[in-house]
């Protein structure tokens, strides 16, 4: 503990520990070495984290729990709805921040109908000639069956020629249980305000209203604006109704919004042509 004492003739700074008391007198330098040990003590590795049962949620079904502490990486858990769960919310794990924003992108699309993630290892051979397992990154399920695996990654790292060269072998050695084709992305181009952006789409998207989004999509149409506060004046609805209308709309494409703004009144907002 550090603790500060003033006065007309000293000011001194008394370095606290528990078994002595060290002053140091105006004027004075301080010694080196410092006589504490300031390095972080070594903690074993934790395990992943483990969340138990959810009342009304379907439990985590990926082959490999992402959850485990990072320095690095931003781990996420969320419970999310869709046509394969019928409904009912399912807790999924996302090993990054990228990977939650590339799984609420692909919830936009009104032809999805399931998300996986941390799927089952399959072995791929590195140029090397070592073998390796791989746990796809997330595999979205489209409406008529087709199933897509989503390879995601920083831009640092996909610039690596290794990383190309496993990214080329995973494919080859992609199985068709786990999915027909396999797309990459770049992770870099979800900055923070994008992810904050999807969220509150994909979050105006759970609470639909077919009528009012017809309607704003009429006044989009049919009215003259710039800014979203500006169609807000033109509709004769509440104001936060016309917001979350419109979030919906640009969620579905259409209306055309700048994802590396932040969706508020001010935002420049324009109709698809």
């Amino acid at each position: 503990m550090y603790f500060l004492r003033s006065n007309k003739a000293t000011a001194a700074i008394v370095l606290k520990s528990d078994s002595k008391a060290i002053a140091f007198e105006k004027g004075k330098i301080m010694p080196t070495p410092l006589e504490w040990d300031t390095a972080s003590p070594k903690l074993p590795k934790q395990p992943p984290l483990v969340i138990g049962e959810i009342r009304g949620v379907l439990p985590y079904s990926g082959h490999r729990n992402p959850m485990s502490l990072s320095s690095v990486a931003k781990r996420i858990s969320m419970t999310i709805a869709t046509r394969a769960t019928k409904g009912q919310p399912k807790l999924y794990h996302f090993e990054s921040a990228a990977e939650m924003a590339t799984a609420l992108d692909c919830l936009r699309s009104p032809r999805l109908f399931g998300l996986e993630v941390q799927l089952p290892p399959f072995p791929y051979k590195l140029p090397s000639g070592r073998w390796q397992d791989h746990y796809m990154d997330e595999v979205i399920t489209f409406d008529d069956g087709f199933r897509r695996a989503v390879f995601v990654r920083n831009e640092e790292s996909l610039k690596k020629p290794q990383t190309r060269e496993e990214i080329a072998a995973i494919r080859e050695a992609l199985p068709l249980e786990i999915a027909d084709d396999m797309v990459v992305v770049n992770g870099n181009q979800y900055t923070k305000v994008w992810r904050d952006n999807l969220r509150r789409v994909w979050k105006a998207l759970q609470r639909p209203d077919p009528d009012v989004d017809s309607y704003v999509l009429d006044r989009v149409n049919n009215s003259n604006f710039w800014l979203l506060r500006e169609l807000i004046a033109n509709c004769d609805l509440p104001k936060s109704e016309v917001y979350q209308s419109t979030l919906r709309l640009i969620g579905r494409d259409q209306i055309k919004a700048n994802w590396r703004c932040v969706f508020d009144y001010t935002s420049r907002i324009r109709r698809v042509s």
